[in-house]
């Protein structure tokens, strides 16, 4: 297996369920609680991606101590308690071994890549190592270095034992499936698709040929459906973010196929979901429209409030793009005021991104595409000042779409300010949608190439190593 489910030497034992942690959360929901804990760690400098589901392994007792900079967060939230106080285990008793002392500082807080904590008895160094790593792929680009830095990330499920017809898959199998899936998520927000859809497609062939090598029950089989259909979406949306549209289509009707086979109306949801953005983005609006509506009819009973707003703003997208403002303002209503609603934890955990920033990038995104530049922009403006700093490929992504806007719409100056601040992201961030937006704003400011700071856009634009 991949060295990221290597697990302690302790004996295996039922996790205890942390009730004092529970305790805390009171009557927030796990979704609701994971935003406080985000908003605490932008309070004292810190980054982590929590998210309900962290917060339900906290309380299932599966993390038994929190990284070093969870731990921070969370004293900084209950002042005067200790980790012991909020449920957690010591954790030299977790390591196995005396506690060390905190990491020396990287130049990225410990624990920011790693919101699963699984709590191998390497974790700490190895977080800092795997972090290096992660940043000196991406910013290289270099196909042997990311292949590297997947390795450590569960994203190299064991394809040889799949390989074996007699070996049937376990929850061990399941378990590599479904965090792989979540890494390839997080890498995704941080870093972008362009350094990452070729090698997440090989776990993508393993969890198949696992499905074929087939499992000796049933919860197992229906987990690695799950997670082999969210694979596929995944892998289909590093394909679609880095501009290969064919090859996401494929992924998408793969993983809707799964969805059918199995009646998984989530999976199937998430994947009409996705279907409709990517008709959006080639050109075919109407599809977009029929997709996002399926989705809404698949995904309504399923209860979560936030999945329907994201769903009508698919739909939305795609009225803008049949040039139908009045179909395009109606679903934008439905979209907020079913965000308005707030979260359940009946919201998928693939959602984690959709916050109110995503909301307002999505909406000018409509805006842009019905021409309307000035709303377009300030929808985008407040978009990229909302996100969090985890997901920076967003955070670039909707200062580039603030940069086209008000270059369209006559503000040269703002819209060259705006690309500069995208152009400073790049070595962090690989993507080709936000290279072709990029790409189409400096052709709007090529005419106002003596205008304050834009030929310093301009130049720096020029400059950019073009996108293989």
């Amino acid at each position: 297996m991949a060295s990221s489910m290597v697990t302690s030497s302790q004996p295996n034992r039922p996790p205890r369920p942390n009730l004092a942690f529970r305790q805390l959360r009171g009557h927030r929901s796990p979704a609701e609680f994971a935003a406080l804990v985000r908003r605490a760690a932008r309070e004292i400098g810190e980054r982590v991606s929590c998210d309900a589901r962290y917060v339900g392994r906290v309380e299932a007792g599966e993390i038994r101590c929190p990284n070093y900079a969870y731990e921070r967060v969370f004293l900084h939230m209950f002042p005067g308690r200790t980790l012991a106080d909020l449920g957690f285990a010591p954790r030299s008793s977790v390591r196995g071994r005396a506690a060390r002392p905190e990491p020396a500082a990287t130049g990225e807080t410990p624990g920011a890549l790693e919101p699963y904590d699984t709590q191998d008895p390497y974790d700490t160094h190895e977080n800092h190592e795997e972090s290096d790593v992660l940043r000196r792929a991406f910013m290289t680009g270099g196909g042997a270095t990311v292949a590297a830095a997947l390795g450590p990330f569960g994203l190299t499920i064991d394809a040889a034992a799949a390989e074996q017809p007699t070996r049937r898959a376990g929850s061990s199998e399941a378990a590599a499936l479904e965090e792989a899936v979540r890494r390839i998520r997080l890498l995704d927000d941080r870093h972008g698709a362009d350094g990452l859809y070729r090698r997440a497609a090989a776990p993508l062939r393993a969890a198949y040929e696992l499905l074929d090598a087939g499992a000796t029950r049933q919860t197992t089989v229906d987990r690695l459906h799950s997670g082999a259909g969210e694979l596929a979406i995944s892998v289909g949306w590093l394909a679609h973010d880095s501009g290969r549209f064919d090859d996401a289509r494929s992924h998408y009707a793969e993983a809707l196929a799964t969805a059918r086979m199995t009646g998984d109306d989530a999976l199937e949801a998430h994947a009409f979901c996705n279907t409709a953005f990517l008709a959006r983005d080639a050109g075919r609006p109407r599809e977009a429209v029929r997709a996002a509506q399926a989705a809404q009819r698949v995904g309504r009973p399923l209860g979560s409030a936030r999945l329907m707003s994201l769903l009508a703003l698919r739909e939305a997208g795609g009225w803008a793009g049949l040039a139908d403002r009045t179909g395009c303002e109606q679903a934008l209503a439905r979209a907020q005021a079913l965000f308005e609603r707030g979260h359940s934890d009946a919201d998928p955990e693939w959602m984690s991104f959709y916050g109110e920033a995503e909301l307002e990038g999505l909406e000018a995104q409509c805006w842009s595409t019905l021409g309307d530049w000035p709303r377009a922009a300030r929808h985008a403006r407040r978009a990229a000042q909302l996100q969090d700093p985890h997901f920076t490929r967003n955070i670039a992504l909707y200062t580039a779409e603030l940069a086209d806007d008000l270059a369209r719409g006559g503000r040269p100056d703002e819209a060259a300010l705006a690309g500069i601040q995208v152009l400073d992201l790049l070595d962090q961030v690989q993507s080709s949608r936000i290279q072709t937006m990029l790409a189409g704003t400096a052709r709007v400011l090529l005419p106002h190439r003596r205008a304050s700071g834009v030929s310093e856009f301009l130049e720096r634009h020029t400059s950019l190593p073009r996108p293989m």
